[in-house]
Formats: structure tokens, sequence, C-alpha cells
């Protein structure tokens, strides 16, 4: 155990951080967030810009030969906490837009809510986003809400803390063509598992140093909406099916 690391939280807390070509802002994410969880765990995915370099001494990192999306980078993460032995797995982005030292918060608001998957939601400041990437964000809101069953706010911020008992039993899609698809259907998969979506509310940050954000508004936000009535059709052909038998 890091013995730096204070948190509010009973248990093993591994951060994973998914990045690519996040050179500038990762050293500083990283290092911000060493004191406060047991083991950081990057996931340079590919970069071409001396990523893994730049993360500091004394810090994991798993490299991808080339860049295979962020599902597959946190996927890879999640392996590596789950086998050291995490019992809650904090996930952040290593472009400087989630504070690290909010995380002290998010494991705090699971006191209570065991089965709980926390959420750090940007509520605050939302006007530093662009316009269409802020339509983007709450058409899959609806989308994801929908399906999963409960309003949930902010759907595609990646700053989350998740339970082990949740990613143990993780079985979903994680190639490049479901991309960001693949935590908004973390998120509904959650729910249908009975969890609850705990949030928090945090900033819009956008770190001067750091890169245009990856995710394409039209593209990734057409991929959640298949994704959610893919899981919504099939959903209901199962429910006829087992009314039948």
């Amino acid at each position: 155990m890091n013995a730096t690391a204070e948190h509010p939280s009973k248990g093993r807390v591994v951060a994973v951080i998914p990045a690519y070509n996040e050179a500038p802002t990762i050293g500083q994410v990283a290092a911000q967030t060493v004191p406060l969880v047991d083991e950081v765990v990057i996931v340079d995915d590919g970069s071409s810009d001396g990523t893994a370099e730049a993360v500091g001494e004394g810090i994991r990192v798993i490299r991808h030969a080339r860049n295979r999306g962020k599902a597959a980078a946190l996927v890879s993460g999640f392996a590596a906490a789950l086998e050291t032995g995490a019992d809650l797995v904090v996930t952040l982005d290593g472009d400087g837009q989630h504070r690290p030292a909010d995380i002290p918060d998010l494991l705090a608001s699971r006191r209570g809510e065991p089965k709980s998957v926390v959420l750090a939601a940007r509520l605050t400041e939302r006007d530093n986003a662009p316009w269409i990437r802020s339509l983007a964000n709450r058409t899959a809101d609806f989308w994801v809400s929908l399906a999963a069953g409960q309003r949930i706010k902010d759907t595609q911020s990646g700053f989350r803390v998740y339970p082990r008992e949740l990613l143990d039993g993780l079985r979903l899609a994680s190639d490049r063509a479901h991309g960001f698809a693949f935590e908004s259907e973390i998120l509904i998969e959650a729910c249908w598992q009975g969890y609850r979506i705990v949030t928090v509310s945090i900033p819009a940050l956008y770190h001067q140093l750091g890169r245009s954000s990856h995710y394409l508004p039209l593209k990734d936000t057409l991929r959640i909406t298949r994704m959610v009535i893919g899981r919504l059709s099939r959903r209901v052909f199962k429910r006829r099916g087992e009314e039948k038998s």
C-alpha cells in the first residue's frame, strides 16, 4: 500500500489512467494522483509523442504497441488493477480535464452506498465546453439514462469510481468500433445489475496544454445511440421469449 495515500474508503484503491498522446499533461496528472490512491496504472495506448517517458519514475505503465482506442485501454487497466487486488478502481483522463484532488470526494461519496458507481459530472462552468460537444453530451445523457432506468448526468465523463464486483464480471465489446460507447454501456450494465449511479459535481476544465478531445460529437454519439437501441431491443426480445416459454 502507498504509505502516503489517504483516501476515505475501505480496501485497496487503484487509479487507471488511459493515455494517448498526452505527453504535455500526463506527468503532472500522474504525480498528483499518486498520493491519493494505493497504486496508479497508466495505459499508454500506442502514443507517438513520448507519453510513457513523460509519466515519471515509479509508476506502472502498460503500453499498447498500437492505438487500440480508449475502451481497450480501460480494459487493460481494469485487468491490471484487479490483478493487484483492487477493491475500487478510479478512472480519470490524462489530459488535465480531471483534477486528481477531487478523488477523495468521489471515494467519500460511496459511504453508505456500497453498491454504487461514482460519476464525476461536469455540472459547473459548462459554458467552457464547445456547443457541439455540449449538445452531443446531452443527447448521450438522454439515451443512456433511458436505457439505464435512472437519470444520469454527464454520462460521457470518464472520471469515475468502479467497485471490483462490477468489473469482475464485465463482458462488453471493447474494440475500436465501440470506443466511447463502452463507458456508456458500463453505466447501463451497472444499473441493470442493481447499482446506483452516485453523482459528484466537478467543474468543466480544459487544460491549456491538453490536446483536443478524442470524442467525435456526431460519430461517437451515433455509436452510443445505436448501442442503447440494440441493448433495449435485445432486452425486449428476451422478455418476450421468457413470457412465451
